[in-house]
């Protein structure tokens, strides 16, 4: 919780007052501390993006997102991997398919990955629109890597969340990360991407894999940022 109210303010593209104002109306996730406003800003955007609002592309070319070390977001999930089918009639049995089939190296323990998703796991406080979620977005999940991996993964059967007000997802992004400052900047690329008129419709739609892909390069070529590809 280190972002102030003028951190989010940028962050979201808006004034200090609307920040006050959603404060009031206890729509945005705020702490207050030692008298003054805090924001998680993985929290915070999961917020934005669950709210359709669109950051700031300012944000990837400061120094903390904008490291030309920073992986990018097309290089995580080329890592990862777009794949469909996956099968399960509830949360745990769609987060152990998802476990199953990511690309990692031997040296990970899936079990401990699986019980660490599933401890974390919130689909209801993720779920974004569309039938899309990001799981364990405020909890990064953070492994020995030698590069970040996110797999998209379209799910057989659409899964209800059980959670009152909720709407049914089946479009799931699961990012693992070697620190959580990558998970913080591969997760505000792709709130960004998802905002972007072309790449959510091709997403809802479920384009080709490799269209898929080039419409997120697409949409980081946008950014304006030189980054360096993963390693």
């Amino acid at each position: 919780m280190n972002l102030l109210v003028k951190d989010a303010a940028r962050l979201l593209d808006v004034s200090e007052s609307t920040i006050h104002r959603w404060i009031g109306q206890g729509s945005i996730p705020a702490y207050r501390l030692n008298e003054q406003y805090r924001f998680n800003r993985a929290e915070l955007l999961s917020w934005a993006a669950a709210q359709g609002l669109t950051i700031s592309p300012e944000i990837f070319r400061e120094g903390e997102s904008g490291d030309s070390g920073m992986a990018r977001l097309s290089d995580a999930l080329r890592a990862g991997g777009i794949r469909s089918g996956i099968r399960g009639s509830d949360a745990a049995t769609v987060l152990r398919r998802i476990v199953e089939t990511m690309p990692l190296p031997s040296t990970v323990d899936r079990d401990h990955l699986y019980e660490m998703l599933l401890a974390r796991e919130a689909f209801g406080s993720t779920a974004i629109g569309d039938g899309i979620a990001i799981p364990h977005v405020r909890c990064p999940v953070v492994l020995d890597l030698e590069q970040p991996t996110m797999m998209l993964c379209f799910l057989e059967r659409p899964l209800d969340l059980g959670v009152p007000g909720s709407q049914s997802i089946d479009v799931l992004f699961t990012l693992v990360s070697p620190t959580v400052r990558t998970h913080l900047h591969l997760l505000s690329r792709l709130i960004y991407v998802l905002r972007a008129p072309k790449f959510r419709p091709a997403l809802v739609r479920r384009d080709a894999p490799d269209d898929l892909l080039a419409a997120v390069e697409r949409c980081e070529g946008g950014l304006g940022v030189a980054v360096a590809p993963a390693r």
